[in-house]
């Protein structure tokens, strides 16, 4: 290690501890040549995860755009950054977990709107909107529709979407916003 003032290379650890967040080792040096003192830091270097694509590209997981992703969807809503940073942390922590080089795109997306649709009915929906494409009008009613009757907490984990709801008689009932 050189110092970064004056390229020194004799330089002695003053103190060392945790930081903040546990994740890196804090050490406090001070050159013997000039005097002067720095920070550094210790991490362990985590392998390289990547994002499987639906087109099949890969891509490096990157925190920052998942985060951007979900301050989109929960523009003006009750959502406070951290909780999104929070969730950002939690869904990177369960993809590593998991000691794979690659996860496919839409295991990403499925937990984040597992975790969306619990907090924010809102930023779930707007989330889905993106990550399920909605072709038309129709899918993203389908999607409110089950939002509607299935509030967070009380559906089941084995339940999927709807395309459309429908009568005895067959015929599509009209979306219910509780007017």
């Amino acid at each position: 290690m050189k110092c970064p003032f004056c390229g020194e290379t004799d330089i002695k650890v003053v103190d060392s501890r945790d930081s903040e967040t546990g994740e890196a080792i804090r050490r406090r040096r001070e050159c013997l040549g000039c005097a002067k003192r720095f920070t550094t830091y210790e991490r362990v270097e985590v392998p390289s995860l990547y994002v499987v694509k639906k087109d099949g590209r890969r891509e490096e997981f990157n925190r920052s755009k998942l985060l951007s992703g979900l301050v989109m969807a929960s523009k003006k809503t009750r959502l406070a950054p951290a909780n999104l940073e929070m969730m950002v942390a939690d869904i990177e922590n369960a993809l590593r977990s998991q000691n794979l080089s690659e996860v496919p795109s839409r295991e990403v997306g499925a937990m984040v709107m597992t975790r969306l649709r619990d907090i924010d009915e809102i930023a779930y929906i707007r989330f889905a909107s993106v990550y399920r494409s909605f072709k038309d009008a129709q899918e993203m009613r389908a999607t409110i529709e089950d939002v509607l009757a299935h509030p967070p907490g009380t559906r089941p984990d084995t339940a999927r979407r709807q395309r459309k709801r429908r009568d005895t008689e067959g015929r599509e009932l009209p979306l219910d916003l509780g007017k």
